[in-house]
């Protein structure tokens, strides 16, 4: 008998036929200037367009998703189960990881059939009183090891696959957790496709339920203060999840978690303004001319049409809106020429825009998996399956849960690369300022300042009380690796409320 997740699939692919033909028809009619050998390559199946992201980051997971028979005998009866790591190859230098907290555990969901997420924690290098952040990658589908290992984790990967500290983790400045989520990501997995999730009500449920659970076994941390971060597709999960914490609070729900704000790096958190945006940045970044700017105007407000019809709720109007929009992404890549689409100051080669193939490697070494405890369970990098079970979450608004909490005082910043066109600075910046809250004017009005690191011009931001945006310099898609001492001061400064204060004469690190 055909698993429900396959009928699914099946179910959702002849409904993507049918959708996708009539927006093709409907937009030929109206449109005939981008020629048919546009919508031949741009209207791709979501498996397909995952593949592609995933093979351009030269990344080869052996599964779709991590659905994995049993796990009893990795957790057993403890909902949350974690052991100290460390990790072999480490290159010697201090500080020594015996002198520190370094965890990695697994927490069976319990508002799934068999589920576990996989975590890394790591206490500060710096102080246990430092703040508590936890960090989401996006896709949706990727494991957050990425960030960990290339970006603000405490180490990175050396050429020999050896592991080296990073002068520049967040680690140094707060007590630092990484999750795979949603299910299916990364270590993350589950015996029953059910568990799979496919909206911002499942993935922020998830992510609540392991903070309880998380804060239960390191009681020293609940009274820290406690920061929501990623970047990418997490410009989804990020305001839904703290949303989520924040009315758990008003409600009294479990462990009152002392949340003081949350930051979306290069997100996609308001598409109906971030894919307008998309020809504008091309077109200012010269990747596209004026005649095919003029042509995609038709293309854009059909697809400005589609997220309306979409709304904040999802549904099968959000498939034909992810088909119609993605379009519009496509063809400037198309038109850039192999330009990477995560830095357009770089080129693809073929398909391979990055080569994070080591990460990879590493954790599929043995003695990795046993320091981590997590036994014969794959790692799956990036997951197509979890991307295309996201589809309908995909076009979602989810600015609209922000105000409320701005207006309650938790703190929010947006931040983006300059070079980034798939989440680029220019639509983060314009859902920002559209956003209607009380201080949207004083927001809008308030001047632009320097963000200077050792006296130099590390970007542009503003800011008004608990909302900042900052435009980072020199960087792409992945700001901390592209600028990991101006991230982490960054972080830094924003807890503690210095970031828009243009003096950058702080005390050092």
């Amino acid at each position: 008998m055909a698993s429900p997740l396959f009928l699914r699939a099946r179910i959702t692919h002849f409904l993507f036929v049918f959708l996708v033909s009539m927006a093709v028809s409907s937009a030929q009619t109206a449109d005939d200037s981008l020629g048919a050998s546009a919508f031949s390559s741009d209207f791709q199946f979501p498996t397909i367009q995952a593949e592609k992201l995933i093979r351009s980051l030269n990344l080869f997971p052996k599964r779709g998703a991590n659905l994995h028979a049993g796990g009893e005998e990795v957790l057993g009866a403890s909902p949350i189960v974690e052991k100290p790591v460390r990790f072999p190859f480490m290159a010697d230098s201090e500080p020594s990881v015996k002198d520190l907290g370094h965890h990695a555990g697994y927490y069976k969901l319990p508002h799934t059939k068999d589920a576990r997420m996989f975590y890394f924690f790591f206490e500060s290098r710096s102080s246990k009183a430092d703040p508590v952040v936890i960090w989401l990658t996006g896709g949706p589908g990727c494991s957050s090891e990425l960030a960990l290992f290339y970006e603000n984790g405490p180490f990175y990967i050396t050429s020999n696959i050896s592991l080296g500290w990073n002068d520049f983790g967040w680690d140094k400045v707060s007590n630092l957790i990484y999750v795979d989520q949603p299910t299916g990501t990364g270590f993350s997995y589950s015996s029953d496709d059910e568990d799979m999730r496919h909206d911002e009500e499942g993935v922020s449920n998830d992510l609540y339920d392991f903070l309880q659970a998380f804060f239960k076994e390191h009681p020293q941390f609940l009274k820290n203060d406690f920061y929501i971060t990623g970047e990418s597709y997490a410009g989804h999960y990020i305001p839904a999840f703290a949303a989520r914490v924040h009315q758990g609070n008003k409600d009294k729900q479990g462990l009152h978690v002392n949340l003081k704000g949350f930051a979306i790096g290069n997100g996609l958190t308001n598409p109906e303004i971030q894919y307008k945006a998309y020809t504008d940045y091309a077109l200012d970044m010269k990747l596209i001319q004026q005649a095919d700017y003029n042509r995609m105007k038709k293309t854009v407000s059909d697809c400005e049409q589609a997220i309306k019809l979409c709304g904040a709720d999802g549904g099968s109007s959000c498939l034909a809106a992810y088909m119609v929009c993605n379009r519009i992404f496509n063809h400037i890549v198309d038109l850039s020429g192999g330009k990477n689409y995560y830095d357009i100051r770089k080129k693809c080669e073929g398909d391979l825009c990055y080569d994070f193939s080591n990460m990879e490697d590493f954790l599929n070494l043995k003695s990795v998996r046993d320091a981590l405890g997590v036994g014969d369970i794959d790692f799956v990098s990036c997951s197509s399956t979890v991307y295309e079970a996201m589809v309908t979450d995909w076009m979602r608004n989810l600015e609209v849960g922000i105000p409320a909490m701005l207006e309650d005082g938790i703190k929010l910043l947006v931040y983006a690369g300059e070079y980034d066109l798939i989440c680029n600075w220019l639509g983060n910046s314009r859902w920002v300022h559209a956003m209607e809250w009380s201080g949207q004017k004083k927001f809008a009005a308030a001047a632009t300042q320097p963000f200077s690191v050792d006296g130099a011009e590390a970007g542009q931001q503003k800011g008004y009380g608990p909302l900042t945006f900052l435009k980072v310099h020199d960087a792409g898609h992945m700001v901390p690796m592209d600028q990991p001492k101006a991230s982490v001061e960054m972080l830094r400064r924003w807890m503690q409320g210095k970031l828009t204060q243009a003096d950058d004469h702080l005390a050092p690190m």
